[in-house]
């Protein structure tokens, strides 16, 4: 009996040992569970912080990385172009691009950069695939502003002149001089003087016979006065339009030696550029109809290279001041805003009878032009 006794109380003191053994396994993963919930839910808020990272994101990660690169070197690309003909002969040491572990070495130190090597992507430097050639004061200012708005382009902030005043410097100093993109992105350079220089079709060819070449042109006599306006606003004592445009200080003989007159002969150079690139690899955009409707003048543009009609009509707005499209936003800028302004000046009056001599002149050019491009773009 008294065995019997013991051992009931024995098994007495172990069940209530199990109970509490129980209770305080219990306890312990309730707080555990709880604390981990906890955990969880502030990592979550933390990272609803910040936009997922998804190929769009990368892209505009670039794109303000790459704004800040051009922004910061178009005054060194300025001042370095004033000095071309003194380091012609020591231009292959003193302007080759640094070597590759200094690029990916400041590269490291971006955080941006850094995010975009995470998922995979290496930006570098890439030649052009896609110029804009010309035509001066035709619009392509404008045309590389508003095309810049698609996430899958990337172009040189400023005109780098490779072609024709720079050429000497090899092609590594040109791709040094290009944004960094990455894989799907398109690269884009634009200079106007391009299209009326003689060695730039040949010179372009032996780069890449594949290249993408876009034209903006306007009315030639048009063109020739905004021409005139640009240069007689850095020339206050320059002479009047139409003493600079006719020979003897009549309108009977065109002076086709002068500059803004002789540009708008476009036939003339277009036929250079058609014995190195064949017809389907020139876009020609007209300077009109990008000022009236840029959201269907850069439609035809997107669908030439290629690219997702992503840059359309909720782009723009009209400034009627200017008589000039602007942007809601740019690469560069969120906010409303038009282009510099050197951009939609007012021009001089000109005699009328001087402009109609000038469209007389260019008739029987316009319509050679027309029967190149197979597009008649119905100017007076």
């Amino acid at each position: 009996m008294f065995v019997m006794s013991i051992w009931c109380s024995s098994l007495s003191l172990s069940s209530r040992s199990l109970a509490i053994a129980l209770v305080v396994c219990i306890t312990l993963v309730y707080f555990s569970y709880s604390f981990n919930a906890c955990l969880l839910a502030s990592i979550s808020r933390s990272l609803q912080q910040y936009p997922p990272l998804t190929q769009s994101n990368l892209r505009n990660l670039l794109a303000l990385t790459s704004t800040a690169r051009n922004e910061s070197s178009e005054a060194g690309n300025s001042s370095s172009s004033t000095n071309t003909s003194s380091t012609n002969a020591s231009s292959s040491v003193s302007t080759s691009a640094p070597p590759a572990q200094a690029v990916t070495s400041s590269l490291d130190g971006a955080p941006k950069y850094q995010l975009l090597r995470q998922q995979g992507l290496r930006p570098s430097r890439h030649l052009p695939d896609t110029l804009i050639i010309g035509v001066k004061k035709s619009g392509t200012r404008a045309l590389l502003e508003f095309i810049r708005l698609h996430p899958d382009v990337r172009a040189a902030g400023s005109e780098v002149h490779f072609f024709d005043r720079h050429y000497q410097r090899g092609l590594r100093w040109y791709r040094h001089h290009m944004p960094y993109t990455i894989e799907g992105q398109i690269t884009m350079e634009k200079t106007p003087s391009y299209f009326v220089t003689k060695e730039v079709p040949q010179r372009v060819y032996h780069m890449n016979p594949a290249t993408k070449l876009l034209i903006v042109v306007r009315d030639p006599v048009t063109r020739a006065i905004s021409d005139y306006t640009q240069a007689a606003s850095k020339k206050a004592d320059m002479k009047r339009f139409e003493q600079l445009a006719f020979i003897n200080g009549s309108y009977s003989v065109v002076d086709t030696n002068w500059g803004p007159v002789k540009i708008g002969v476009y036939a003339r150079y277009l036929e250079r550029w058609l014995l190195c690139f064949p017809l389907s690899q020139l876009l020609f955009i007209s300077g009109e109809r990008l000022i009236m409707d840029p959201a269907y003048e850069i439609g035809r543009v997107q669908d030439f290279l290629g690219l997702k009609r992503v840059v359309t009509e909720k782009h723009f707005y009209f400034n009627a001041t200017k008589g000039f499209p602007c942007l809601f936003k740019s690469e560069a800028r969120s906010t409303p805003h038009c282009l510099g302004k050197t951009k939609g000046r007012n021009h001089p009056h000109i005699d009328p009878a001087a402009i109609e001599r000038l469209r007389e002149f260019y008739r029987p050019f316009n319509n050679k032009f027309y029967q190149l491009t197979g597009i008649n773009f119905a100017w007076p």
